[in-house]
């Protein structure tokens, strides 16, 4: 079992569960989750010979919560990651694996720190670089200009979101985890006007999961009843502030090893649908880069499939 430990990451205090000695792997999680989403790789990565420390980002679980929304910026994320590597391995760079929005997290990470980080994994979200311009452009280009729904949008004005999710934190839980898991249905998302809830018209799901326990639900549930929403839906809402952070770096390349793990039934890996091939797309950017796309699985990469994301994960750290 891991020991849960409280680091100070200089702005903030972080949660973290630790298992194993030897050199320092940094686990980060996505939205909506928790250290616990990497319950099966703790495990496996320490007997390894490394130490496996998966953190609650900030806003999460057993981390600090500030109130601001440009707190949850890139560079505040990033820099709570230099703080953990500097707390647990001051002497070495460290490495990093993240999902979700934590594969963001870690990509710019080591883009921007490469003297803290020396290796750097993603899952289900591929590095394409620094932003040509602000995510928020794009979305409403493509969906909000032409009265479309998109969840990114939805997240944008603080308290609207929060109203509708935690008004029943298992049922958003059970419906949103669901909708992009290998188990929904193909399109489980539909088209919908722009002034929709979230879960509108997302398919229920029927009996349990393969992946997750009514148990592992029970955890999360219990960790959002006290953390609420608002800290990890203020991620969404730092689109601006990342692009104007993350813009002197255009010109430069993520040089350190990479790998990445996709999904084919997850709509992340290919950037909704803008890219055909995330491994080869990433090359322009991270030419050190390889990867591997899991066919059938959907966006909960390491919950869903835990002994191959594992062997995976082995085998590219056991050659760094």
């Amino acid at each position: 079992m891991p020991e849960f430990r409280s680091i100070d990451a200089g702005a903030v205090t972080l949660r973290a569960a630790v298992e194993g000695s030897g050199p320092l792997v940094i686990l980060v999680h996505g939205f909506p989750e928790s250290w616990y989403s990497w319950r099966h790789q703790l495990g496996p990565i320490a007997a390894a010979g490394f130490t496996a420390c998966a953190i609650d980002v900030r806003g999460y679980g057993g981390s600090d919560k500030p109130e601001a929304v440009s707190a949850y910026g890139l560079e505040q994320l990033v820099g709570d990651l230099v703080g953990v590597a500097d707390a647990l391995q001051p002497d070495a760079p460290a490495i990093l694996i993240g999902h979700d929005w934590g594969a963001p997290i870690v990509w710019n990470s080591a883009f921007t720190r490469p003297d803290r980080f020396h290796a750097v994994a993603g899952l289900s979200v591929p590095f394409a670089g620094a932003p040509q311009r602000p995510f928020t452009e794009v979305f409403r280009e493509l969906f909000t200009s032409k009265g479309a729904f998109f969840y990114q949008e939805y997240f944008q004005v603080e308290g609207v979101a929060e109203a509708e999710l935690e008004a029943d934190l298992r049922r958003f839980l059970r419906i949103f985890l669901h909708s992009i898991s290998g188990e929904a249905p193909p399109n489980a998302w539909p088209l919908k006007p722009v002034d929709s809830l979230l879960l509108t018209g997302l398919p229920e799901p029927t009996g349990e999961s393969a992946w997750l326990s009514e148990a592992d639900l029970d955890y999360y549930v219990g960790e959002f009843t006290r953390s609420g929403l608002r800290g990890p839906l203020n991620r969404y809402r730092n689109h601006e502030r990342d692009f104007a952070w993350l813009h002197p770096f255009a010109a430069r390349k993520l040089e350190q090893p990479a790998l990445f793990i996709g999904g084919s039934a997850d709509p992340a890996t290919t950037l909704f649908g803008q890219v055909s091939d995330p491994v080869a797309m990433m090359r322009h950017f991270a030419p050190n880069v390889e990867g591997t796309v899991l066919e059938g699985c959907g966006h909960w990469t390491q919950q869903e499939r835990p002994e191959e994301v594992n062997r995976l994960l082995v085998d590219w750290l056991g050659r760094l």
